[in-house]
């Protein structure tokens, strides 16, 4: 470890949902409950249409294209992965899923804050109602074919949506699995 940030961690600042610490001479952010973890949420219709979802994101002050996800414990009760996923995709899309498998955990932004993402693939998926989130969210749904998704989330980007580069990861979690084997 470098010197520079050892030591131990001092909070800076504590909000509801968010801490700030500082641990020597650096700064990092970190949530405040449910283990500072979220999911991502791979998913594809019985009609090979991969789903996004379109909302304001205030720290950006714009709109954003994103894959569906949301916090692990968000409700304040018992989570998995796999359980935090289901829920998710069924509040912001409509659609739930049968079976979900996590594929990979790692840092959402490794030099700024210490939540961990898990991106999980949602299969054997069926349409419940129109999704668009909870009752704090305004959430758009776009169903794009599997084949245009690259050129559908390039032409979002062209357009001034904020684009998250895991959106990339996400579509090669699609037809791969972490190790580049195919899905099965």
């Amino acid at each position: 470890m470098n010197p520079k940030h050892e030591g131990p961690a001092q909070v800076a600042w504590e909000g509801r949902w968010l801490r700030i610490r500082t641990r020597g001479t650096w700064e990092y952010a970190e949530r405040t409950h449910a283990e500072g973890k979220a999911v991502i949420i791979v998913a594809v219709t019985p009609e090979r249409k991969l789903l996004f979802v379109e909302q304001y994101r205030v720290p950006l002050q714009q709109r954003t294209i994103e894959m569906p996800a949301g916090l692990v414990g968000d409700n304040l009760g018992e989570d998995t992965l796999e359980s935090a996923a289901a829920r998710e995709l069924l509040e912001e899309t409509g659609w739930q899923a049968s079976h979900v498998e996590v594929l990979m955990e790692g840092p959402t932004s490794s030099g700024m804050s210490s939540e961990m993402i898990a991106f999980c693939r949602a299969t054997g998926l069926t349409r419940v109602h129109a999704g668009g989130g909870d009752e704090t969210e305004d959430i758009t749904v776009h169903e794009v074919p599997v084949d245009e998704a690259a050129r559908w989330l390039t032409s979002k980007m062209a357009e001034g949506y904020a684009m998250d580069p895991k959106l990339w990861a996400g579509l090669w979690f699609v037809e791969r699995n972490p190790d580049g084997s195919r899905a099965g």
